[in-house]
């Protein structure tokens, strides 16, 4: 039988060529879909590192992917250029949530997830009211896509692939990261906080980090879905929009390195194909909601988890059987005594 490594990689290898193969034979809108999906996918893997690694509670992660988005548009109307607004809003959002995480030292769970909501619903009311700065409803429109080394970029195509290799390169930092002390700190302070503390652990700058690279990791996916879309309003960045990438993480699996990928195309993807699926077509949003509460019943730790769930019941399997023998074997023995 083929190792589980060697199927790993040999997966890898067909998604990684899936990517890169499959958008030269869709057409624009498939295209604009794949796109937007690798946008959530960045936007959710800095989600993660707040919940699924350093278990924080967090409903705000939106207003980090508007503030990105909106600092990329309003720069860009004022003429500067796209390079410039995708670090402004990267360091914008990493500024606004260290100050985010500072409630998180004093509230924890259910207060946390409602402070961050609040803050949300505050920056909404922003985007929404200070029309001489973000356009109110009117929103912001002409938001030009970039060019690299004079190559335009303004092609759905090419931006896909940029957007493509924008999330390499994020996922590429993450993993770094999670691979350092950095991110076995960040496991520790979700594990068990105090315990992390007493090992010398200084979970309150543990604590400000996960919040302002995750949302770092969000104003950077605003920035891309603000090029993408070429339109913005408030609309795509109020509550609902931060409790879907939450349910984007929990459904693909929080702390589940790869759990944004399937995350999002849950949220992202799976909607519009139910849209052409027969007999579902018009009910296509209730069958949506449905497939998520019976993903949460049944598998509350996500879709990555299906694996850990099976090899532990093979594992538990296996114990029975072996202590089913040695009984037999006890048994035995002692007849023949």
């Amino acid at each position: 039988m083929k190792r589980p490594g060697n199927i790993s990689l040999a997966l890898a290898v067909l998604s990684a060529l899936l990517v890169l193969v499959a958008p030269q034979f869709l057409k624009n809108y498939g295209i604009y879909l794949l796109t937007y999906w690798l946008v959530f996918i960045i936007a959710t893997m800095g989600l993660n590192l707040t919940i699924g690694y350093a278990g924080q509670k967090s409903l705000g992660h939106a207003a980090f992917f508007g503030i990105g988005a909106y600092t990329v548009a309003i720069l860009m109307k004022a003429g500067f250029s796209f390079w410039l607004g995708l670090p402004a809003a990267a360091l914008i959002c990493f500024i606004v949530g260290l100050i985010l995480g500072f409630p998180a030292l004093r509230v924890q769970a259910i207060y946390l997830a409602f402070a961050t909501l609040g803050f949300n619903t505050a920056i909404w009311l922003v985007m929404r009211n200070e029309e001489w700065l973000t356009g109110g409803t009117f929103g912001i429109n002409n938001i030009a896509r970039p060019s690299l080394f004079g190559y335009s970029l303004e092609g759905n195509l090419a931006y896909y692939y940029f957007v493509l290799a924008v999330t390499v390169l994020l996922a590429v930092l993450l993993w770094g990261l999670l691979r350092s002390p950095w991110g076995k700190a960040f496991t520790a302070l979700r594990d068990n906080p105090i315990r992390a503390e007493s090992l010398g652990i200084n979970i309150r700058n543990y604590t400000l980090l996960s919040f302002a690279i995750g949302a770092a990791y969000a104003g950077i996916a605003g920035a891309l879905f603000a090029s993408l879309v070429q339109f913005i309003e408030p609309g795509p960045f109020n509550v609902a929009a931060s409790i879907m990438m939450y349910l984007m993480v929990v459904v693909g699996g929080p702390g589940y390195f790869l759990g944004p990928v399937l995350g999002a195309a849950v949220g992202v993807v799976l909607p519009e194909w139910l849209r052409d699926v027969p007999g579902v077509a018009n009910w296509y949003l209730p069958a949506f909601g449905a497939a998520v509460v019976l993903l949460m019943v049944w598998l509350p730790d996500g879709l990555l988890s299906i694996p850990d769930r099976l090899r532990a019941r093979r594992e538990a399997r296996e114990a029975s059987a072996l202590r089913a023998a040695t009984a037999a074997a006890t048994r035995q023995q002692e007849v023949s005594a």
